[in-house]
This record gives C-alpha cells, structure tokens and sequence, in this order.
C-alpha cells in the first residue's frame, strides 16, 4: 500500500503548517509511543495518515482503519503532505495507478450500503461464502430474474467472483466482502427465496465460529419469505448433527434431509471427496411463517459524552470481554487542543469492528463513519460510552 519514507525531521511543523494547510486537519500524537497521526481531508473524503518515528527514516503511510477505496486518493494525499511539509523523499511507492482499484465493480457492495439501498429485482437470494463462486455464477447465469448476493470473506476469491461477472456479463450478483451472521441483520424480513451455506469450515474446535447458530438461523428465517428455504450442504459428520441439533432445538420447524445428492454444478472441492467416497449431507429448512418487519433504531451518537481533562488515564488498558462482543482501546492519540483519539476495535469477536473515537470538551463522535448498524455494535457502543464517561 502507498507510503513514503522521508528524512527524519522535526514533527512539530505540522502544527505550524495545520492553519495554512489545504490538506491537512489535524496532528495527533501517541500517548504511549513516538508515532503522530495526520488527520486529512481530500477527494471529499476524511481519513487518517500515520507518520512512524525512526532515526535513519521517518514512515509516512496510510491508515488502515480510516484508508478510502480509492488507492489513488490515498497516495494523492501523500504527495499533497509531504509538499506542504517541505519533507525529503528517500523513496517512495505513490505513482497514480490507471488500473481499476481491487472491490471497484459496481458489483461489490459495501456493508453499509444496505443500511439504505435499492434492491433492482424482486427475488433475492444468498450465498454464505461462495469460495470459488462457481455454484454462485451458475445460480445467478440459470435464474436471470433473481439478485444473487454472495458472502465471502476472503478477499481474492471476492476478486476472482467480481472479474468473472463481468467477463460474463452478468447483472444479477452483488459481492460482499463481510461475515454472513452480521450481514443478515441488515436485511428486510420475507426478502429470501433462498439462503445457500455449502460447505462451510467446521471449525470442530471452535464451534462458537460456525455460521449455523441459533442467532443465525432465526435471522435467515426472518429474512425467508414463506416458503423459502436455508440449504446446507456439508461432508463435515460433525457438522451435519451439529447442524440438526440447532435445527430441532427451535418450536416449529420443517426440516428435509438428503444424502449425497448430486447438483447441476460441483465444486473441485466436492469433486475431490466424492472421488474419496466420502458422504455430502443436504439440510433444507424450509420458512413456513410470514415474519414481522425488522425495525432497529440503533443511535450511535453519544449524547452528552465529552473529553474530560485525565481521561485517558482511566480508560481500561486491556480487552473487555462482554457477553457476545468485546470493547478494546488500542491505542490513544491527543491533539496540541487536547482532544483524544482513541483507536477501538469492538463487536463480535469473528467481524469485529475498527473505528476511531475524538473527544473534546464539547463533543464525541466515531472519526471517520459510523459503525454498522448490527445489534452487536449497538451493544458495543453502549458499553464504550458508558466508559468514557466514568
């Protein structure tokens, strides 16, 4: 990703420089390391910069958390930067690229996107970590009149999906790179025809990660019209009773169950165990009621909550662990104008969420958006703000 490594020099011309800037908004400065943050605005975007301190060579780079799609905004704002600062380039690795920035297609939607979006065909269907995508293309080439929304979290199969739907020019799928249990949440009830989870990692030492769980399944129910159906197809034993387990534990439910049933289209992975003989489960639970809508006001504003002077002093050091989520502190920054930023990651343990907090004496606010509006970060942020005004 886009850095420059710069002479080392005196930091504190940031702050002179921060008045007359057209870039720069802020300098912030760890309270327990060498390393500065530089906050900017550029390309109608606001996010950080990070200057790492060394004495052969100072790091300017992007900040992972605040960075923007766009690689070139980045690195635009990184040439902007050390202009103003007068700062001597030792090298560098911020030359505007022309190609397509990875995730770019229209395709690949963002998980805050469905906070307030427009769905383009009546009929929705999801698939729960498409891997390959090759049962994900197939679907979406066979049932041209339904949207295909496929998770995955692993980025370059992401990738791979969004180049093969448009060499195939398709129109019916959209990709998102985020956790399936979290992302349910953002859907509107009886939205579903289908919810496919294949193959997923069984996790047998960790099955607090599975993607079936009770909170899993009552979302995809919700989500389900009537008569819509949660397909799993599995060789895991493990996972398969793991499964029907969590299935029959709930009131009412209709469940059908298939053995090495042969699909229209195979993954090189189950190819591979049927070459082995190995069994392949299919669970179908099938929704059989209307659901109410799904209506969350999660306000994630902080109110009253404002810098108070030793603060960061009383702030909790380590992870704290709650009941479905964590808050974590990880780093604190402050201003010359003694406001406070605070690194945090927060949320669910398998997706959790990484966001900045600023403080002054007047206000609070998540630096640079809002979290994802998901009842676990809601959680979360109750719990930050209960801290920060101890």
């Amino acid at each position: 990703m886009p850095h420059l490594k710069v002479k080392p020099f005196d930091s504190t011309v940031i702050g002179k420089c921060l008045s007359q800037s057209k870039i720069m908004t802020l300098q912030a400065k760890s309270l327990t390391s060498d390393d500065e943050i530089i906050g900017v605005e550029h390309g109608g975007e606001e996010f950080l910069l990070q200057l790492k301190q060394d004495d052969a060579a100072m790091l300017l780079k992007y900040d992972k958390v605040t960075r923007p799609l766009k690689v070139n905004l980045l690195k635009e704002a990184l040439a902007k930067v050390s202009s103003e600062l007068a700062l001597e380039i030792l090298s560098s690795n911020i030359a505007i690229s022309t190609m397509k920035p990875a995730l770019s297609s229209k395709y690949f939607k963002k998980i805050e996107d469905f906070e307030n979006i427009t769905y383009p065909k009546e009929k929705i269907s999801v698939e729960v970590g498409f891997g390959s995508g090759r049962h994900l293309l197939y679907q979406a080439q066979k049932n041209p009149d339904t949207l295909f929304i496929g998770l995955e979290i692993h980025t370059p199969s992401a990738q791979q999906v969004l180049k093969q739907i448009e060499l195939q020019e398709l129109d019916n799928i959209w990709v998102v790179n985020y956790d399936a249990r979290l992302f349910l949440e953002m859907m509107p009830s009886n939205s579903c025809e289908q919810i496919f989870v294949h193959f997923p990692v069984p996790w047998d030492k960790k099955p607090h990660r599975r993607v079936i769980s009770p909170s899993f399944l009552n979302e995809s129910i919700r989500t389900l019209r009537q008569g819509g159906r949660l397909e799993l197809r599995t060789d895991s034993d493990k996972y398969f009773w793991y499964a029907l387990e969590t299935f029959f534990a709930v009131p009412k439910v209709e469940v059908e169950v298939r053995k090495n049933e042969a699909l229209e289209v195979t993954s090189k992975y189950e190819a591979r165990w049927k070459r082995q003989e190995k069994d392949i489960y299919d669970v179908y639970v099938k929704c059989k009621e209307h659901s109410e809508d799904k209506k969350l006001v999660l306000d994630f504003n902080f109110n009253i909550v404002k810098y108070r002077k030793g603060l960061e002093d009383d702030l909790p050091k380590k992870a704290i662990i709650f009941d479905g989520y964590f808050v974590h502190f990880e780093r604190l920054y402050k201003t010359e104008d003694e406001r406070l930023l605070i690194k945090c990651a927060f949320g669910s343990f398998d997706r959790p969420e990484h966001k900045y907090i600023i403080l002054d004496n007047k206000a609070c606010r998540y630096f640079v958006s809002l979290p994802v509006r998901t009842m676990v970060n809601f959680q979360a942020h109750q719990k930050i703000m209960e801290l920060l005004n101890v």
